[in-house]
């Protein structure tokens, strides 16, 4: 609520004044259909669609390098067809979930039922201020940390899925930031985010710093109940990227299968990655990623009864992990065709039981303002039988989405 408030009165301030302010707005159109895999229990009607619309309101203001201000407001509504059951779009479409690490949600249901919802809220609303050592952000405001494109290890503040269509904007999370500048390569930062309760915040101190061609970064704190330690890095070896992420967490519970060195609330994670663009046509880029989280099911057998604990079904909507198993890979190859049309298709696989998905996608930049992205998904592995998963995707609908983007 503070930052709301401090975000609406900054940016009206540094307008009645004069200073620089601009007000942006977009709409985003989404279709999707899906087949699901015939399972009764956890897909009623195997065919089903859902559409969404976005509209986004950003009004920001500032003064030089001074101070700046944003506030986004954000209308949304969703339609789903009857018997498309709770799984529908998970994965693939924004979450509608709550979001973590926020005091009030700031989210209100204008009307809705069981096959539609229209919602709107307060997804930014900060100020930034940057003196001469550093920089201070206050209210709702996007962290992302690490360095994985994919999958995340120390990526703690709202993460994307990874096969998430839209990833324009990553939620806000209501928090406050200081980051002091020993020099223009290196720097030190305190990161407190806020929730409902102590349980339900953060706060994190991180250190970073260049070398050449090297980037680290280093983070320990507590993340809800989570002590927290990890780092990153990122490197150009030759023509090539490399990066790679690794965290510890100790928790309050106990892992069922077990954590880190027989320490069963030690909980690890990891990702490694590289990327590279050959000089193909106008540049085909190769991008390979292997995940591994601690917070996954080692077991496939295993899959549905974990869903009916509380503490692992609120760790996977809060992004803790972003695989269901314990092992992940993913390829992903994407060219420009011409300076309009570009394409890529994403590979993700679970080493443990085989079952992975294809994503093929095409973005066709229509004008300035508007850009069409059609995208596809296609699992294999073994199907859900009885409302029990047998894979990690074998139990995922194939699916094409077709999304319109309008920029104002």
């Amino acid at each position: 609520m503070l930052g709301v408030r401090c975000s609406v009165f900054s940016v009206l301030v540094l307008v009645s004044v004069g200073y620089a302010a601009e007000l942006d707005y977009a709409l985003k159109l989404t279709a999707l259909g899906s087949r699901a895999p015939e399972d009764e229990l956890l897909y009623p009607d195997r065919s089903s669609g859902i559409g969404l619309a976005r509209a986004r309101f950003n009004l920001s203001g500032g003064h030089e390098d001074l101070v700046d201000a944003e506030l986004a407001y954000e209308h949304y509504a969703r339609v789903t067809t009857d018997g498309a059951g709770d799984l529908a779009g998970a994965g693939i479409l924004p979450s509608d979930v709550e979001a973590p690490f926020r005091v009030r949600q700031w989210d209100w249901e204008i009307d809705g039922d069981d096959e539609s919802s229209w919602r709107h809220e307060v997804d930014r609303a900060f100020v930034a201020l940057h003196p001469v050592w550093g920089e201070v952000t206050v209210g709702r405001q996007a962290i992302g940390l690490g360095r994985g494109a994919l999958f995340g290890a120390v990526d703690v503040f709202a993460p994307f899925s990874p096969t998430e269509v839209d990833r324009e904007w990553r939620r806000g999370v209501d928090a406050g930031r200081v980051e002091y500048r020993f020099s223009d390569t290196a720097s030190a930062e305190l990161i407190c985010a806020f929730g409902g309760s102590s349980d339900e915040s953060a706060a994190l101190g991180r250190v970073r710093g260049y070398w050449g061609d090297i980037d680290v970064e280093l983070l320990a704190g507590r993340r809800g109940e989570d002590d927290v330690l990890g780092g990153s890095m990122s490197a150009a070896v030759g023509d090539a990227e490399m990066h790679a992420e690794a965290a510890v967490f100790r928790t309050p519970e106990d892992q069922p299968d077990g954590g880190l060195s027989g320490e069963s609330n030690l909980v690890a994670k990891g990702v490694i990655g590289a990327s590279y663009t050959f000089d193909v046509g106008d540049g085909l880029t190769v991008l390979g990623e292997y995940h591994y989280s601690g917070f996954g099911v080692k077991d496939t057998d295993d899959m549905s009864d974990r869903f009916t604990n509380e503490v692992f079904v609120a760790r996977y909507l809060r992004g803790d992990t972003q695989i269901l198993g314990r092992h992940g890979v993913a390829l992903q190859v994407s060219y420009p065709f011409v300076e309009t049309l570009s394409g890529s298709v994403l590979i993700v696989q679970s080493p443990d039981d085989g079952s992975g998905l294809a994503a093929p996608s095409l973005v066709w930049d229509a004008a300035e303002s508007t850009s069409v992205v059609l995208t596809g998904l296609a699992p294999w592995g073994r199907g859900p039988v009885d409302g029990r998963f047998r894979s990690e995707y074998g139990g995922t609908p194939m699916s094409l989405t077709l999304q319109v983007s309008l920029y104002y």
